[in-house]
């Protein structure tokens, strides 16, 4: 009896085990095959098809703006300051009148050269009458010569007399007209250093004005750069654009190079290099820090592609190319200039029309199948891809299940409970 017991015990647990072991087989089968579905099935990515355009190859630095001009306005001659004829920020002319100083002692000046001028005229001419009556025929023979030559030296000495009293009326002119201070150049007044009323000096700063049309940018660019902007040079002019320190927003495109340095920094490396802006509209204004970009040449029909098309390896970069047969291969590339915020240039291995993956790169490897999207389509939900013949999912009811499975647990242990007593 105890022997057919142990068979008995023997034969379940091996039914067991069996039991398990094709559940663990099945549950492992079915996972191969779910994974094998999944690495078949096509990975969406958002493809573009690579573009031929110009693209322009500029150089960027940081430059300074500089006026063309900067005076700073003093009087040339000393006096009380009577007024000042100019608004702060105003744009002035080149001569227009700046300040007043107070022109009595000049106008003296002038008053006392032109009255002596008129006095040595005077003695001029009687020293003219006396020699010329002097030395008439009639009465040479009465005139000694010494007397003759005192009156004909007396006569060249007051000549020089009224020459002095000429340029002594000149320089007193001058003077007068040093009372009214005027602009030098033509730019924009800044602040004022004295107010009416105040005694100046000769050589007291006044208002410094600046020159903005045109205006000057100052910026050095690294010495590898040189071979290019002076080819440049020699192609035609040069044109060069202002951004702001954001490099976003363009203040001006009218500038062209003017002057290139002619040494370079042993320092740093770089060589100055100086744009000119008309500057219409005030843009640019002096002090101010600026973006520089320099416009070296033009590739024609260069091929560009995305940004976020291009991948960094280890070696070298390189890009997803889409094939005719729906699958990706790696492509090493090389860049060159950015052709605007969003594009880059390849400068070799893409031809244009060749069509790139932009979005979804990480997913990928050599020959994965992929569903091609266009940029406006990434965003939708692609539709999942079902085989034939594959089940459809089972709709569930809920109170079905939920007696289901509260009856699956109560079988569960009814079939693993042994036999009672009974069986035994």
């Amino acid at each position: 009896m105890r022997s057919w017991v142990k068979v008995v015990v023997w034969v379940l647990a091996a039914l067991v085990v069996l039991a398990l072991a094709a559940a663990i087989f099945g549950r492992g089968k079915g996972r191969k095959d779910g994974e094998a579905d999944g690495a078949d099935a096509p990975v969406p990515v958002t493809v573009v098809a690579a573009g031929s355009q110009a693209v322009p190859v500029f150089v960027s630095a940081l430059g300074t703006v500089n006026a063309l001009n900067k005076v700073t306005v003093a009087p040339q001659i000393g006096g009380e300051l009577l007024s000042i004829d100019f608004r702060e920020g105003q744009e002035v002319k080149q001569g227009d009148l700046l300040a007043r100083i107070d022109p009595r002692t000049a106008q003296a000046s002038y008053d006392q050269a032109s009255a002596s001028k008129r006095q040595n005229q005077a003695q001029l001419a009687t020293a003219r009458s006396n020699y010329q009556r002097s030395n008439a025929p009639e009465y040479r023979q009465y005139v000694s010569k010494t007397d003759l030559d005192t009156q004909r030296n007396q006569v060249a000495q007051l000549e020089s007399a009224v020459a002095a009293n000429d340029a002594a009326m000149r320089s007193a002119q001058v003077q007068l007209q040093y009372t009214r201070v005027t602009a030098p150049i033509s730019g924009i007044a800044g602040l004022r250093s004295v107010d009416v009323g105040n005694v100046l000096n000769a050589g007291t700063a006044l208002v410094t004005l600046t020159q903005v049309h045109p205006i000057h940018v100052l910026f050095n660019l690294p010495e590898r750069q040189l071979q290019g902007v002076r080819e440049a040079q020699r192609a035609g002019p040069v044109m060069v654009g202002a951004l702001d320190r954001n490099d976003a927003h363009p203040l001006t495109a009218d500038g062209k190079l003017d002057v290139v340095d002619n040494q370079i920094s042993a320092d740093s490396g770089t060589f100055r290099a100086r744009a000119v802006f008309d500057n219409t509209d005030n843009a640019l204004w002096p002090g101010q820090f600026v973006n520089v970009r320099l416009r070296l040449r033009t590739i024609e029909s260069g091929v560009v592609v995305p940004v976020q098309a291009v991948m960094r390896g280890t070696d070298s970069e390189y890009v997803y190319v889409v094939q005719a047969d729906s699958t990706v291969a790696i492509r090493p590339v090389k860049t060159g200039v950015e052709a605007d915020d969003n594009r880059i240039l390849i400068a070799s291995g893409l031809k244009a029309g060749e069509r790139v993956v932009t979005e979804g790169q990480f997913r990928l490897k050599p020959g994965s199948k992929v569903t091609a999207l266009a940029p406006e389509q990434a965003g939708r939900p692609a539709p999942a891809a079902t085989k034939p013949g594959a089940a459809k999912p089972a709709v569930t009811k809920p109170a079905a299940d939920a007696k289901s499975a509260a009856a699956a647990p109560a079988a569960q242990t009814a079939a693993a409970t042994p036999a009672p007593a009974a069986a035994r």
